[in-house]
């Protein structure tokens, strides 16, 4: 259940640490507006609090971690909201940085 909650906050960390830094790309890039900028902000501040509740209490590996779930999430989320298709290159990659995000946080260890 643990690796379970851990997995679930490291998407939700990406839904607003990506979702924040796309609106503001939106608002200024595409110049949509403050409120697009605004709504961006307050979402990566919540990326802020979110990455504290991870069940590891080491700062170093949960974000040395993440990196990992940033790099597939930003592809994904470049896919979803503005059309970016990856190619096998993007992908292998990023089912590499998942890897190494499975190695860091969930290799058993000893005491």
């Amino acid at each position: 259940m643990t690796v379970l909650r851990s997995v679930a906050l490291f998407v939700l960390a990406a839904l607003a640490e990506i979702g924040g830094a796309w609106l503001v790309w939106q608002g200024v890039r595409e110049h949509r507006g403050l409120l697009w900028v605004g709504a961006g902000i307050l979402a990566l501040g919540a990326y802020g609090f979110v990455a504290t509740l991870q069940p590891d209490p080491h700062f170093g590996r949960i974000l040395a971690a993440y990196g990992g779930v940033f790099v597939a999430g930003s592809l994904a989320w470049g896919m979803a909201f503005d059309g970016y298709r990856p190619d096998r290159f993007d992908v292998v990659g990023a089912v590499l940085c998942l890897l190494g995000v499975a190695v860091i946080m969930y290799a058993p260890r000893h005491a």
